[in-house]
């Protein structure tokens, strides 16, 4: 089904290829299960089933740095849990976090308190993506110079580490509106969506459908803000498996919110990212050059959608023009242009043909092995 999503996109259905049959190691060496402790197969089990798209990438970075981070984003998923479970009284939840590091040396402690989250609204939208991104941004960035693996810089600009978290977050929170909405969770800054409808939940109305695209455009342009910042911090990364875990969520959000931008779908169903559309991005994103070519083609996809009757087209306009200042190249990328269309057609279609015959050959072989055995 992937594969067919990808007709129209040759340059993603020739990277899904080349990501299916053996790219995936390139940019996500396979880790060796077998050395690792009991506790820290545990802790990868759980790594696993909280976050596929981040166990991927921090998976693979280097050496003790992949057990440091994976353990720290696993306190910090645990925290952001209990933090966002409003069933919970303030009297027993400021307690509760002000001594959860002290529970991490308890193996026997549990909190099993936790019932159906009740409505949020979240009033205070930029300090609670500080706390639960932005600190995370920071606590990385310090993780990473104390290895030595990055420079000291990196865990002293702590603006810039807070930038890179707070990106990721408002992506997701811009995002995840209508599901967010159907699980009684309401995470929109109510400074922004007070001036457009009277509840939250209104933007799900048919009648309000350009008001809700107007309030998603100014939440958009409000979060590419943060990329001046994204530039600057990814310039100075060396360590080439850290720039890859910082580099890959970044460029997926930002093609995330290319997608989002003056899209009604947000408010009717899911908006993401083709697979093969992913996959070109992780296979891609692994140098700066690279990078600010991917932002250089998503933010033209924006320029160029921008309506002239929104009212935060000039603001959308201006962010943009000064991403552009950044050194973005105005040229796509290498892999991305290489290839003529009629190579790639061809390439495709020889693709297709020996996909579907290794996929008949493996069946076949399946059904061999299943009789055999009966």
């Amino acid at each position: 089904m992937e594969f067919v999503k990808c007709l129209g996109h040759p340059e993603e259905f020739y990277n899904l290829l080349r990501f299916q049959m053996g790219g995936r190691r390139k940019v996500i060496p396979k880790m060796d299960q077998d050395s690792l402790s009991s506790s820290l197969k545990t802790c990868y089990k759980y790594l696993n089933q909280t976050s596929r798209s981040f166990a991927a990438v921090i998976q693979a970075l280097d050496g003790e740095m992949r057990h440091a981070v994976c353990i720290f984003y696993l306190v910090l998923r645990a925290l952001d849990t209990l933090e966002d479970d409003m069933t919970i009284s303030i009297e027993r939840k400021v307690p509760l976090l002000h001594n959860f590091h002290s529970y991490l040396y308890e193996p026997d402690w549990r909190f099993t308190e936790s019932k159906e989250k009740d409505r949020q609204v979240l009033e205070d939208f930029p300090t609670y993506c500080h706390y639960v991104a932005g600190l995370v941004g920071i606590g990385l960035s310090r993780l990473f110079s104390a290895s030595e693996l990055e420079d000291p810089l990196i865990g002293e600009d702590t603006e810039r580490a807070n930038s890179m978290g707070l990106f990721l977050q408002k992506t997701n929170i811009i995002r995840d509106y209508l599901e967010d909405q159907r699980e009684g969770r309401e995470f929109w800054p109510q400074e922004t969506w007070s001036k457009y409808v009277k509840k939250l939940g209104d933007f799900a109305k048919p009648e309000n459908i350009d008001l809700a695209v107007q309030c998603l455009n100014e939440l958009i342009t409000n979060t590419l803000h943060h990329i001046p910042d994204v530039i600057t911090y990814l310039s100075r990364l060396r360590n080439q498996s850290i720039f890859n875990f910082c580099a890959i969520p970044q460029v997926m959000a930002i093609a995330t919110l290319a997608a989002c931008y003056n899209n009604q779908q947000v408010f009717k169903g899911v908006v993401k990212i083709r697979k093969g559309q992913a996959v070109t991005l992780m296979m891609d994103a692994t140098n700066m050059p690279a990078v600010k070519a991917i932002i250089h083609q998503y933010m033209e996809e924006i320029y160029h959608r921008i309506p002239n009757s929104d009212p935060c087209s000039t603001k959308t306009q201006q962010i943009i023009s000064t991403i552009r200042t950044q050194n973005l190249p105005n040229c796509q990328l290498v892999s991305r242009s290489h290839y003529s269309p009629i190579y790639l057609s061809f390439v495709m279609l020889l693709a297709a043909l020996s996909w579907q015959y290794l996929s008949t050959l493996s069946q076949v072989t399946e059904d061999y092995v299943q009789t055999g055995e009966h």
